[in-house]
């Protein structure tokens, strides 16, 4: 017989996978309340159309989850410039100018960071070991370097 055994990875990886379940069912409704709000309005702004991508990069990523268990970094990142610029176009004309510098210049270092993550080294950290063969290559790589 086997024996069970308590495994909080297992547990852990399930709750996560029926919360990001739940985050992608209320993304849907909040689509379809934005799609009926811009019905009663009679018309589309852009900060609607800005709303809808981040609703579709949110569901993007639960996509992406499920198939590879792993949230690529850049896509979070992309959701934050896409939802500072949509605050932009929210406050309108009559912001303080240097309100508009600081959220300009955090949609800059955001973007930044992702160029800089897009070309990271190849031979850098590969998390929690998800990829045996990339590491062991890579720590392959760097002893032969010794």
């Amino acid at each position: 017989m086997k024996e069970l055994k308590f495994k909080p990875a297992l547990i852990i990886k399930n709750i996560e996978k029926i919360l990001l379940g739940i985050i992608a069912f209320l993304t849907v409704i909040a689509v379809l309340q934005e799609i009926y709000s811009i019905y009663i309005n009679g018309k589309v702004q852009l900060a609607d159309l800005l709303l809808l991508f981040i609703y579709t990069e949110v569901l993007g990523m639960i996509g992406i989850f499920y198939v590879s268990n792993k949230i690529p970094i850049t896509l979070p990142l992309f959701i934050a410039m896409t939802a500072i610029a949509r605050l932009i176009i929210l406050q309108g004309k009559g912001m303080d100018p240097i309100i508009l510098l600081y959220e300009a210049g955090a949609i800059l270092v955001i973007a930044l960071a992702c160029l800089a993550i897009r070309f990271k080294p190849a031979n850098t950290y590969i998390y929690q070991s998800e990829d045996e063969d990339s590491s062991n290559k890579i720590r392959n790589n760097n002893l032969s370097n010794l």
